[in-house]
């Protein structure tokens, strides 16, 4: 597992860099607040479907949830992109030894309450049009392994034009709380009711 690294100045220089990219590529970056409980993490589940989704949500973090952020990335990306270490990220690599380090590794940082964890639990980009998000196995094993001390922030994100240059991004946000015993059919269900919601929402926009 390649691990997050700690750089305090080239945190703060990408940390503005990402807000500044947002701003100028992005026409607007619409979330509505809601209320979290304070003294436990944060599991955020979200939709993967560009390469902005991951910097949106960080960008969501610093701005409205202030949590120390941390993603679970591919290590092909955690390789390719230097800098994602440096902003919380970890790596996962599929069917390897590893695998388990870093499911262990997510759950340990679950139990900091502190901090927010980012999955992509469909484990690959997917369209933007998808009408139903499927999760793959490790979820659960992360879920597991933690202290289960921490509270799940679901996320919907989309993407539109309308009349404009540049795009707008929506994302949907939905605090789940789960039944004393869960299962990943469970949670990708309550996901997928999140998701179909939100996805519906969007669909009702008009200018």
């Amino acid at each position: 597992m390649l691990s997050p690294r700690t750089n305090n100045l080239v945190y703060t220089f990408f940390s503005w860099y990402i807000s500044r990219i947002i701003r100028s590529d992005f026409h607007q970056v619409v979330f509505k607040e809601i209320t979290l409980e304070p003294g436990r993490a944060v599991l955020l589940l979200a939709n993967h479907s560009s390469w902005w989704d991951a910097f949106v949500i960080f960008h969501l973090n610093k701005k409205f949830l202030h949590k120390k952020f941390h993603v679970m990335v591919t290590e092909e990306n955690h390789r390719k992109v230097w800098f994602f270490k440096y902003l919380g990220a970890f790596s996962v690599k599929k069917r390897s030894r590893d695998l388990l380090t870093s499911l262990e590794f997510a759950a340990r940082l679950l139990d900091d309450p502190e901090n927010l964890v980012l999955i992509f639990p469909q484990g690959k980009l997917h369209s933007g049009h998808a009408h139903h998000i499927r999760f793959e196995k490790g979820l659960l094993q992360l879920v597991s392994r933690s202290a289960a001390n921490f509270q799940y922030l679901f996320a919907s994100l989309f993407v539109d034009y309308f009349q404009h240059r540049k795009p707008s991004v929506t994302c949907y946000l939905e605090q789940w709380m789960p039944a004393t015993e869960t299962s990943l059919a469970l949670i990708n269900d309550a996901y997928n009711k999140h998701y179909e919601n939100a996805r519906l929402q969007q669909a009702k926009i008009t200018v």
